[in-house]
């Protein structure tokens, strides 16, 4: 089992929506690119990121997470992960990517302003969340999922 660590996972938003997203209260999402920015620091690591998969293909409803009501929508899917492994910097990645459109998603245990970013290319995205996690972990370096 990996030690796990921080992860970002890139989403694409083909269609403008408005999601519901549990005590963030409803949301109009533009179409475009996605990169929500979490941890996975407990005994289970990286399987978390297992989760958001099940939850996007549609085989697990269960929110419990912000991340889990934009990937459970019949629209969104997980096009990479990118992560750091063994490394603690979900805030300094969040921080680095541009600003999403969610004051609070994902940012309910930290100071920051929100965990999910969002432009309108996911290819942008993708390649910015790769450099935001290496400069981010100097030394550890980022691994990258292949794509979905």
């Amino acid at each position: 089992m990996s030690a796990g660590g921080t992860y970002t996972l890139v989403v694409e938003l083909p269609t403008e929506t408005t999601l519901s997203v549990g005590a963030l209260g409803d949301h109009r999402l533009p179409a475009g690119a996605y990169a929500y920015t979490g941890s996975a620091l407990g005994s289970g690591g990286f399987s978390r990121v297992d989760r958001h998969r099940r939850i996007a293909r549609g085989e697990h409803d269960v929110r419990h997470w912000h991340i889990d009501y934009l990937l459970g929508h019949r629209d969104a899917r997980i096009d990479g992960v990118v992560r750091s492994e063994r490394a603690d910097v979900e805030c300094a990645v969040a921080g680095r990517l541009p600003e999403g459109p969610i004051a609070g998603f994902g940012s309910s245990d930290c100071g920051c302003r929100s965990h999910l970013s969002r432009v309108d290319d996911v290819e942008t995205l993708r390649e910015r969340v790769k450099k935001v996690h290496a400069a981010a972990t100097p030394g550890f370096g980022a691994d990258r999922d292949a794509r979905r």
